[in-house]
C-alpha cells in the first residue's frame, strides 16, 4: 500500500507513477516470475528472496489457491460475478480467465489502487465487455461499491464472490480493516461468498524472524493471530476445512506431507453469507 501513485476521483485515470517507490503488487509479480516490475520492486524482491528463500513459496501457493477458490464459486456456490480487491498485476491465470473456463458470462471487477495495474489491466482486458479494471483503495471500500465500472458489471442484488488475497495483512489495525470487512459484507446479499487469504502470526521463534524481516522489506503491514483472522469472517458461515494454510484449501492433489514453517504463515478460507 505503500506509494506515492495517484489516480483521478474516477477511480480510471493514474496521474503520476515513482518507479523508484516500490510497490507491493509489482513486488508481488516479481517474486512469481512477471515482468511488469521496476528496480525498486526487484530490489525489495531479491532482498526476501535471499534472506526468506521460502517466501516465494508464499507467493506461489497465495496464486495456486486463488484460482482453487475462483472455481469453486463458479463451479459450486454458482457465483456468477466476482470482485477481486487487491488483485495485483496481471498473469497467468487470472480470475477471469478461471472463471470463463468455466463460466463464459462471468463478471469480474479487479479493484488496486497502483496505477500499473490499471494500464496494463485495460490493455488486458480491452476487448472483454464482462471485465473490468479500477484504480481504487481499499481502504475507502465505499468508493469501490459506488464506482460506475462497478454498478455497471455487478448486480448487488444478486450473490458476489468478494476476493481478498493477501491485502487485509497490509492494513494497519488503525485503518479498521474489520470495518472495511463489515461495510463490504453488509452491502451484499445473501448467498455472497468472501474469499481471505492473510499472513498468520505463528508464536514460534522462526516464524517470528521471518514476520520481522518481510515487514521491514515492505515497510508497512499487521500479521495477525487465528482468532484476529478469524474475525474477518463475522457474521458470516465459513465453508469447509475452514481457516487453514493455503496448500491445504481444497488441493488438487491430496499432499503427502505436513505444511512446512513457510506454508503455514499464510492461511485462507472461504465464507457464505447467510
Amino acid at each position: 500500500m505503500k506509494t506515492s501513485e495517484t489516480g483521478g476521483q474516477d477511480g480510471r485515470t493514474p496521474t503520476r507513477i515513482d518507479p523508484t517507490i516500490p510497490s507491493i503488487a509489482r513486488t508481488y509479480d516479481y517474486l512469481i516470475g512477471g515482468k511488469d516490475n521496476f528496480a525498486a520492486d526487484r530490489a525489495v524482491g531479491d532482498i526476501i528472496k535471499a534472506q526468506l528463500p521460502g517466501a516465494v513459496t508464499i507467493a506461489v501457493d497465495n496464486r495456486k489457491v486463488l484460482g482453487r477458490a475462483v472455481r469453486h464459486l463458479v463451479q459450486r456456490a454458482g457465483i456468477r460475478q466476482l470482485i477481486d480487491i487487491g488483485s495485483g498485476l496481471p498473469t497467468t491465470e487470472n480470475v477471469h480467465q478461471v472463471a470463463h473456463r468455466h463460466l463464459p458470462d462471468a463478471h469480474v471487477v479487479y479493484v488496486d489502487n497502483d496505477p500499473i495495474v490499471l494500464a496494463h489491466g485495460r490493455a488486458l482486458l480491452d476487448e472483454n465487455d464482462n471485465t473490468t479494471v479500477i484504480q481504487a483503495d481499499i481502504r475507502q471500500p465505499q468508493s469501490i461499491l459506488d464506482n460506475p465500472a462497478t454498478r455497471r458489471l455487478i448486480d448487488f442484488d444478486r450473490p458476489v464472490g468478494v476476493i481478498l488475497c493477501a491485502i487485509l495483512h497490509h492494513l494497519l489495525d488503525e485503518e479498521d480493516p474489520g470495518g472495511i470487512m463489515a461495510v463490504l459484507r453488509d452491502a451484499l446479499p445473501s448467498g455472497s461468498y468472501f474469499f481471505i487469504t492473510h499472513f498468520y502470526r505463528e508464536n514460534r521463534p522462526e516464524a517470528q524472524e521471518i514476520e520481522a524481516k518481510l515487514q521491514q522489506a515492505f515497510g508497512r503491514g499487521r500479521w495477525r493471530e487465528a482468532d484476529e483472522i478469524g474475525a474477518f469472517f463475522t457474521g458470516l458461515e465459513l465453508i469447509e476445512p475452514g481457516i487453514v494454510p493455503l496448500c491445504q484449501w481444497h488441493p488438487d492433489e491430496p499432499a503427502d506431507d505436513e505444511p512446512n514453517v513457510w506454508q503455514r504463515l499464510i492461511v485462507g478460507g472461504l465464507a457464505r453469507k447467510p
